[in-house]
């Protein structure tokens, strides 16, 4: 396999899904219910542990072994897992984003910025750990010199277990936004704006991965931290504060964390 097509494959995949999922706006007469957003929110929950534990975190365990030997090979891992929740944790104190179905404004406060953008701007802090999990194990495969069959495939069932959770998450986004009375063609576009940020965090991981091949623990496990903090602070609240159809979220999780686990199996 050549590491180079396959990242390229793996980045327009991950976009094309979340546009794809923004497109579902023209199906739609109005926002879906809570049911159906419980089961997207369970599904993308799902995917985004297996993702952090099968395809981040086991290689960074791994790879710590090889670099730097059993005795001290945690260590790497901790910290770029703490340091990936610390990010986050930034990113939510400073920029402005408001999520789905609250009132309460995060981040610095601003009155220059409405609502709608700061509900893009929650889903687009949620896409970038997505993108920057993609760009290190495509950046992991070019810089291989061993096993390098293998390092592709592990890139492209991240990219697909992310492109999954994406189509549902690019309908999250435009969907609701028919309730604001946006229309169908600027809701899709906005939808599928999101989805932007992730193509461009691969591209730059792509590089820190390849010419930094001794960092890769640190920065494996940091996307995974990232991924884990974003999955707990956002989704799973919101399958809970869904009390009513709060278990059709919960197998929905269910089912995702099995669809990942099948992918990294099979592949």
């Amino acid at each position: 396999m050549n590491p180079i097509i396959i990242s390229v494959i793996c980045l327009c995949v991950i976009f094309l899904a979340t546009t794809l999922g923004s497109s579902l706006v023209f199906f739609f007469k109005k926002s879906y219910s809570e049911r159906t957003g419980s089961i997207v929110v369970g599904l993308a929950s799902g995917i985004m542990i297996a993702t952090s534990f099968f395809g981040l975190l086991l290689p960074a365990i791994e790879e710590s072994k090889n670099l730097y030997g059993e005795k001290i090979s945690v260590l790497p891992v901790v910290c770029g897992f703490l340091l990936g929740g610390i990010l986050l944790y930034l990113l939510d104190k400073i920029v402005p984003h408001l999520h789905k179905d609250s009132d309460v404004a995060e981040g610095i406060k601003t009155d220059k910025i409405n609502a709608r953008v700061k509900f893009i701007l929650a889903v687009t802090i949620h896409n970038i750990p997505e993108g920057i999990s993609v760009g290190l194990l495509c950046g992991y495969a070019i810089g291989a010199t061993t096993n390098i069959d293998t390092a592709c495939l592990g890139a492209l069932s991240l990219a697909i277990g992310i492109a999954i959770q994406n189509l549902p998450e690019g309908s999250a986004v435009s969907i609701p936004l028919l309730e604001d009375g946006v229309s169908k063609p600027k809701a899709f576009l906005l939808g599928a704006f999101t989805g932007v940020v992730e193509p461009i965090f691969a591209f730059f991981a792509i590089f820190l991965a390849a010419f930094l091949q001794e960092s890769l623990p640190y920065l494996l496990s940091f996307a995974a931290g990232a991924m884990i903090y974003v999955t707990i602070d956002e989704l799973v609240p919101e399958i809970k504060n869904k009390s009513q159809h709060s278990h059709f979220g919960l197998w929905s999780f269910m089912i995702g964390f099995v669809i990942m686990t099948c992918l990294e199996m099979l592949l």
